[in-house]
């Protein structure tokens, strides 16, 4: 679970997003009362982000949220998540916002799991990317997390990778990483991005920590592997697909991240009705 202080102060500012100063349509109703309603899958998947929707009803005040299952667990059509109790007019507030939540991360952990199981038994992890929402990064890669998925680096301040356009911008693989090593600490790991066998070999002769090898199809990859002969950890990114991705693990690298298990991910359905 992601820190709750973290939490707490990026849902008030998404209650900020969707309520303002006022929900002009239910603060005009005369009356209130006391309501049940139930949170209810409406297709199967991975259920991811419960937490969170009881935090918005916590915060929102007046209405609780009670669940019957918890992140990571598989879920049918027709199940139950969870229960919301207390102020009609509360619920009504919070609906919204914990619905879009759970949906969103809920149907990241779905296609994640999906990745993950058909390379479950190659011993490759698959990792997320920074192709993330802005400002809902953290929510997004905890999904991935409950999904089976790894995170790899979170932003730009904790991991060097030398992607094509630093190689540009300094000259080459060698320029970019002799520059980089004068100004980074030794325990900071760098990773460099090779999209032909020439690159490869400039790589190699680096002392970089992780090899990308990018937009390459199996067939190479699983030569450049042999190449590396495990002197370095080895990545597989670039148009990897739910199709594919078995076809790259047998190659034998250590990690296989593509950004489509968070932007390409459909919200699962999941509904709020009242009793």
């Amino acid at each position: 679970m992601l820190d709750k202080n973290f939490v707490r102060k990026k849902l008030l500012e998404f209650l900020e997003e969707d309520i303002g100063h006022r929900d002009i349509t239910t603060d005009s109703l005369d009356t209130d009362r006391y309501i049940e309603a139930y949170m209810i899958a409406k297709e199967e998947g991975v259920l991811a982000g419960i937490e969170f929707a009881k935090e918005v009803y916590n915060l929102v005040g007046g209405c609780k949220l009670e669940n019957f299952v918890k992140d990571g667990a598989s879920i049918k059509k027709g199940d139950i998540l969870a229960i919301v109790y207390g102020s009609g007019k509360s619920i009504l507030k919070a609906e919204r916002l914990s619905l879009n939540i759970v949906q969103r991360l809920s149907g990241i952990a779905t296609l994640t799991n999906k990745y993950v199981e058909k390379i479950k038994d190659t011993g490759v992890k698959l990792l997320d990317t920074r192709k993330t929402t802005p400002g809902f990064r953290a929510f997004e890669k905890y999904a991935v997390k409950v999904g089976g998925g790894d995170n790899h680096r979170f932003a730009l301040y904790d991991m060097v990778m030398i992607k094509d356009n630093h190689i540009a911008l300094a000259g080459s693989i060698t320029e970019a990483v002799n520059q980089i090593k004068k100004k980074v600490s030794p325990m900071v790991k760098i990773e460099v991005e090779v999209s032909n066998f020439d690159q490869l070999e400039e790589a190699l002769k680096n002392p970089v920590d992780v090899i990308m090898l990018d937009n390459m199809s199996a067939e190479d990859v699983k030569k450049a592997v042999k190449l590396i002969n495990k002197s370095k950890l080895v990545e597989v990114s670039g148009n990897i697909t739910i199709e594919n991705i078995r076809d790259y693990a047998l190659a034998g690298p250590d990690f296989i991240s593509t950004g489509a298990v968070i932007h390409s991910a459909k919200w699962l359905d999941i509904s709020l009705k009242f009793k």
